[in-house]
């Protein structure tokens, strides 16, 4: 059975968010959304109005591979997801924002694009293990 995914990238201020196909080959940017009380009803929604099945979070690190200050919040994100019941997985993030800049230029939208890009790597990873 195919799956949908949800990409998150997770900033301190606002949060990206990606969604693949129905067949859970292709990610595409969703929207950006800030990184406020509302988080998690916000990306609940986005879940349930896409059929979600599994949520694929970036993995910040930093250039010696050691967590950045941002992981904490994002592990602690990452353990609210998996209490609702979502299946959340990890994927490294490095230089994906600066990556998305690259294509698009920074816009409101490069967040979205930068989970689109970990999401993409996420699914890629997957396809080359079945």
């Amino acid at each position: 059975m195919k799956t949908k995914y949800l990409g998150i990238d997770f900033g301190s201020k606002r949060v990206g968010v990606a969604i693949s196909d129905d067949g859970g080959e292709m990610a595409f940017p969703h929207s950006v959304v800030p990184n406020d009380e509302k988080l998690l009803e916000t990306i609940e929604k986005i879940i349930k109005d896409e059929k979600i099945g599994q949520i694929v979070m970036g993995e910040s690190k930093n250039y010696e591979g050691e967590p950045n200050k941002i992981m904490k919040e994002i592990e602690g994100f990452k353990k609210v997801l998996e209490e609702a019941n979502l299946k959340v997985f990890f994927e490294p993030e490095f230089l994906t924002s600066h990556q998305a800049q690259q294509f698009q230029g920074k816009n409101e939208m490069h967040d979205a694009s930068a989970a689109a890009i970990i999401l993409q790597s996420f699914l890629d990873h997957k396809s080359h293990m079945v």
